[in-house]
């Protein structure tokens, strides 16, 4: 079994990783493994950090998922994360039942349709979901940082040839809502911050 922490391999390893071009070849099999075996011990890297973090609390990854895409669209419906999720409906309820009885996650009934169950995070789920976010976001923006524009918009343009036609609508609408939030907070705060109007006097 190959040790990557091993003194003599990480050396030898470490100055290729992020210096080297893909091959004009790159459809070769050496090209393809390669890959795959960036994209796995990339995330398994980057995730690490937030898995202690999640045991600490009894907690896994589906925890996490589940965390990070209500932190991303607050308000989504039950049925919109069993979708992002791609887990069974009986594993979402006990992710769900975890994370609310841990008062990380509130539920309430939709206003147009009351069938809808809408998820939002809690004070404390804010606060668990930002410390997550930072673990990864101090390894992602690192690594974005070394590697430069064009290559964060070619690692994108790879993930998402990796996601199913059918379902990059969904990713598309993810981050528009998630827009559309951001927009809506940052007008809240414009309004808190206008002064008010002066007072007239007779």
């Amino acid at each position: 079994m190959i040790d990557a922490s091993s003194p003599s391999l990480a050396p030898s390893l470490a100055p290729s990783l992020g210096s080297s071009r893909a091959s004009p070849l790159f459809l070769r099999e050496r090209e393809i493994r390669r890959g795959i075996e960036l994209l796995y011990f990339g995330y398994t890297s980057m995730i690490r950090g937030a898995d202690t973090i999640l045991e600490e609390k009894g907690l896994g990854r589906a925890h996490h998922r589940a965390l990070y895409f209500i932190a991303r669209q607050p308000g989504l419906a039950v049925s919109d994360l069993l979708r992002l999720l791609a887990i069974t409906k009986q594993s979402l309820s006990r992710v769900l039942a975890d994370l609310m009885r841990m008062q990380f996650v509130e539920q309430s009934v939709g206003t147009l349709d009351r069938r809808q169950r809408l998820l939002m995070l809690t004070d404390a789920g804010m606060a668990m979901e930002a410390r997550l976010f930072e673990v990864l976001r101090e390894r992602m923006s690192g690594a974005y940082a070394a590697a430069g524009q064009q290559a964060v918009s070619g690692f994108w343009a790879v993930l998402a040839g990796l996601i199913p036609p059918t379902d990059r609508a969904m990713i598309e609408e993810l981050d528009r809502q998630a827009r559309i939030a951001i927009q809506s907070r940052a007008g809240d705060r414009k309004a808190t911050a206008a002064p008010a109007d002066p007072e007239v006097q007779d």
